[in-house]
């Protein structure tokens, strides 16, 4: 879904970049935000398995209403393809989108969570390969859907008008989830179900605040210290919970550096795709594709890295902890971004150089029949018929005295025209006397891989243009139409005149790369209109395989970061804070998300490799802090001390039930 919300916003609700950018980064920073709700309402009243099931059924409404959303007949009363109110669509769109953050958020602790609980202490082998294929299955799903979905998509739908089916997109999820859903309730009976132990939430807030308060009023050197800040908190409440809030602090510390490692993971859907549709993809059709690399290499690495790399390490006797992964992940994260670094100052070096500040660029076309001589200041330049400059002259401003144009001898004609600095220029010629001078109006590489098309008319009639549904309408003789942005592919352009005999060809085609910008000279041929392409804008030349390094980099250090976070996070926390400490893991993510947009919003870099470097320079930093902060940790085991505190609590009252069998229920089938 994360694939077509943009394309969503952008194409079918006609938000502009800037707008859609904010909605989507808002919606992934909420998924990861509401895990907090759905882990309190586990632990403290639902428990993991009636939690999964409720806001499982959330999610599939959400989903429902968004595909409904995006139902063009919904508001189509005059049924000419265009939505009459868009503010229905929006409106539903967002409740939809709200209620997936809530469904999506709130099962995402409880999952890996419940799925730890059917581990016993002893299965810590079955359950770190449980985390791993846990995480696997999740990849193998967003591996499918990335390439599915934009598939769903792409095919034409719709009672009165065909447009591209976004309600089948988002609708086949939704009915994959309701079945998901009905299958994992049908199961119910085999799961092991740890029961809720009360608010316990409100239990840790009240007792970490009145440790501090009591600290606070025992300020004086007169009392003496505790060994824990918690400690403080044994007046009033019990050591088994002050204990389980240490163990949860302990690991939510070392969680404060985390975010930095999100901030980049999650820059593959936005700057990596940008950077991608800078580079030629002719190993993929589009940059949204390029991340299925990370899905797939996901899917290869974690059972690769589970069942030969960690065992190997064993072997040699290296003590591989599960804070010593993540480190090395952060690493391997922080090394992918100093290669994609590299990949983009390969990428600059082949990007075109426009006007900055008061320099202006003219590039001199000549569409007559005879040749051509233009005297620019400082240089001289004779053109063929049909023919142009091979490239575009840079000027100062202020210096550009005076343009002349001559032919076989002829007295040189000077161009009147007032050129605006910092924009390319076109000077049309066909005669001494006769110039047309054009502002091209595209002064960067067209973006997301689009390319630049426009025509020149050579002819003494007007024509318009139809190709991909772009539209160039009356382009009169000796003049130049706008430049309109088209994919890459084969195209086919159709001319349409009264002016054109009946026996000449009206159509030709034309192979568009990726980021070109062309001009197209329609002159006359033997009686017939006839078309010459001429480059202003090299296409991309830097293939997008050169990517691959980075993301095998960066799918690396997700397998030994978050897989072993996950783990690390279910077997450092107490029984009854599972899902809480699973939650705060997430909220990481959302940090992470969180920086990218500060960071998206104030970082001003005049060049994309130095934001690269820079976040790869923070993450390093960031490493060795969290290697550092790692050092100091002591690993426990959270049920052995609780089990401690059930034979001593055994001693004190004898007739107590065992604590530990309280919140477990099992159906054996």
């Amino acid at each position: 879904m994360r694939a077509l919300l943009i394309l969503y916003f952008t194409q079918f609700l006609k938000w502009d970049d800037n707008l859609s950018t904010a909605v989507y980064h808002t919606f992934i920073a909420l998924c990861y935000l509401t895990p907090i709700l759905g882990a309190l309402i586990a632990d403290s009243w639902l428990g993991k398995f009636k939690t999964i099931v409720s806001l499982s059924i959330v999610y599939t409404i959400g989903q429902a209403v968004t595909a409904i959303s995006s139902i063009n007949d919904l508001s189509n009363s005059n049924h000419d393809g265009t939505p009459d109110n868009i503010a229905v669509h929006v409106a539903l769109s967002m409740i939809g989108l709200a209620l997936i953050a809530l469904g999506t958020g709130g099962i995402k602790p409880c999952v890996s969570a419940f799925g730890g609980d059917q581990f016993e202490e002893s299965q810590e082998k079955q359950r770190n390969r449980f985390f791993s294929i846990f995480y696997l299955a999740i990849n193998a799903g967003s591996l499918l859907s990335t390439i599915i979905t934009p598939i769903l998509r792409v095919q034409e739908c719709g009672i009165h008008s065909k447009q591209a089916c976004y309600p089948l997109a988002f609708g086949v999820p939704a009915a994959l989830m309701a079945v998901a859903l009905i299958v994992f309730v049908i199961g119910s009976g085999m799961y092991k179900k740890v029961k809720p132990q009360g608010n316990i939430m409100a239990k840790v807030v009240k007792c970490i605040g009145f440790a501090v308060k009591n600290r606070f009023r025992h300020r004086s050197k007169e009392f003496p210290k505790r060994e824990h800040w918690l400690d403080w908190a044994k007046e009033k409440y019990d050591e088994r919970l002050i204990s389980q809030i240490k163990m949860v602090t302990r690991v939510m510390f070392l969680y404060i550096p985390l975010p930095m490692f999100w901030a980049l993971f999650d820059q593959q859907g936005s700057r990596w795709t940008l950077q991608a549709t800078t580079m030629n993809g002719k190993i993929s059709s589009s940059p949204l594709y390029l991340q299925t690399v990370n899905a797939i290499l996901i899917v290869i690495m974690v059972p690769i890295v589970d069942a030969v790399v960690y065992p190997l390490i064993a072997k040699c006797g290296f003590n591989f902890t599960s804070l010593k992964k993540m480190t090395v992940g952060m690493f391997l994260a922080s090394m992918a971004f100093v290669v994609a670094a590299i990949v983009q100052v390969e990428i600059d070096k082949t990007l075109p150089v426009f006007p900055k500040g008061n320099e202006v660029q003219i590039k001199a076309l000549n569409i007559g029949n005879e040749n051509m001589t233009i005297f620019f200041p400082g240089k001289t330049v004779t053109l063929d018929q049909i023919s142009e400059t091979n490239e575009f002259f840079t000027f100062d401003v202020n210096t550009l005295t005076s343009i002349n144009i001559s032919s076989n001898g002829s007295p040189g004609v000077p161009v009147k025209y007032t050129f605006e600095a910092g924009h390319r220029h076109t000077l049309l010629v066909w005669a001494p006397n006769s110039y047309r001078v054009i502002k091209d109006g595209l002064n960067q590489k067209p973006e997301k891989g689009q390319n630049g098309i426009r025509f020149v008319n050579a002819l003494d009639y007007s024509f318009s243009v139809t190709v991909d549904g772009k539209n160039y309408t009356d382009i009169t003789s000796y003049n130049a139409s706008s430049y309109q942005f088209l994919p890459s592919g084969m195209k086919h352009f159709t001319l349409i005149s009264a002016g054109i005999p009946e026996n000449c060809e009206k159509s030709f085609k034309s192979e568009l790369g990726f980021g070109s910008a062309y001009t197209y000279v329609i002159r006359t041929q033997n009686g017939c209109p006839k078309e010459k392409a001429f480059e202003d804008i090299s296409p991309n030349t830097i293939n997008m395989a050169l990517q691959i390094p980075q993301y095998f980099l960066m799918t690396c250090g997700e397998v030994v970061f978050s897989v072993t976070g996950l783990e690390f996070s279910y077997s450092q926390a107490p029984s009854n804070m599972k899902s809480v400490l699973q939650a705060g893991w997430l909220l990481t993510v959302a940090v992470g998300n969180i920086i990218v947009l500060i960071v998206a919003g104030a970082g001003q870099f005049s060049e994309q490799w130095a934001e690269y470097v820079l976040f790869a320079a923070l993450l390093l930093v960031v490493c060795i802090i969290f290697a550092i902060m790692a050092r100091f940790y002591t690993y426990i085991n959270p049920a052995e001390i609780e089990a401690q505190f059930d034979e001593e609590e055994k001693k004190k009252n004898p007739e107590t039930p065992d604590h530990t069998m309280d919140p477990v229920t099992q159906t054996v089938m």
